[in-house]
């Protein structure tokens, strides 16, 4: 009968469920790739020969701001992760989602500062600035987007059980996907260059129109709380996930934009 239950509960003989055990595992990898980026940056620091320096290029408000909204992002998960262990589907459903709106949010912002970053005239070719800095900034987005997509996949499968709430869960998705298309193509962000205001505006405003209709009505349950509390292990795996990928951007944020915001060309 141990053993039956041990099966169940995904536990080993260390008494830590096999699932977190593997996902340690996969984050101290993780950790080793993290670290030989952010080491090879600091090796190669203020050693570009052709500029642009990060002196002359980082925005420091903008990328605190995209902090902010990733710092915050860990805050909706762990509201979202205490409600699914209390069986409330429909706040841990929306806080599970405001983890991953939040998460696109600072992807929009990656997206505009390497659109930004190109259009002055730096990209991974440029020089050694250039190489490090997109390397791992980009290979930190990569992480993001994958945390994104688990959390929207979860939020579908696990707590949305209707068909009606699961279409309104993509729904939210997509209308967030095109609130972000309007925002690029006004002409102070200029991602999408060359578009009408006009035509940005309505843009803009049918996403954010589509994302708080979706969401207003995915207010009414459709599952008993005691499935909803059963999925609390799933949600957690996630949550680790998010968490690690939060604090790898606080060592980023201050090895990049902090220390090294001040580096212009080497002193030769």
């Amino acid at each position: 009968m141990s053993n039956v239950a041990t099966t169940e509960d995904h536990y080993t003989s260390t008494g830590v469920d096999n699932r977190k055990l593997m996902m340690w595992i996969f984050l101290g990898s993780d950790c080793l790739f993290f670290g030989a980026f952010i080491s090879t940056y600091l090796v190669y620091r203020n050693r570009s020969l052709a500029g642009p320096y990060p002196n002359e290029i980082l925005d420091i408000p903008i990328t605190t701001v995209s902090t902010f909204v990733l710092l915050m992002s860990s805050l909706a998960m762990v509201m979202g992760l205490s409600y699914v262990q209390q069986g409330r589907q429909v706040l841990g459903r929306y806080w599970t989602l405001a983890t991953a709106l939040l998460g696109m949010v600072f992807l929009g912002f990656q997206v505009y500062e390497f659109s930004h970053f190109a259009h002055i005239g730096l990209t991974p070719r440029t020089n050694i600035f250039g190489t490090t800095f997109f390397t791992m900034t980009g290979f930190h987005g990569a992480h993001v987007t994958f945390g994104v997509l688990w959390l929207l996949i979860f939020a579908y499968s696990r707590l949305a059980i209707s068909f009606k709430n699961k279409m309104l869960i993509i729904a939210s998705f997509i209308s967030v996907v095109v609130a972000m298309a309007g925002l690029m193509m006004t002409e102070t962000l200029d991602v999408i260059p060359h578009m009408p205001f006009s035509i940005a505006m309505a843009v803009t405003a049918i996403g954010i129109i589509g994302t708080i209709t979706s969401l207003y009505l995915l207010k009414s349950p459709d599952t008993q709380p005691e499935i909803v509390s059963k999925e609390e292990g799933n949600l957690e795996l996630a949550g680790l996930y998010w968490h690690f990928v939060d604090i790898v951007w606080i060592v980023i944020f201050t090895v990049v934009y902090l220390v090294s915001a001040k580096d212009g060309a080497p002193l030769l």
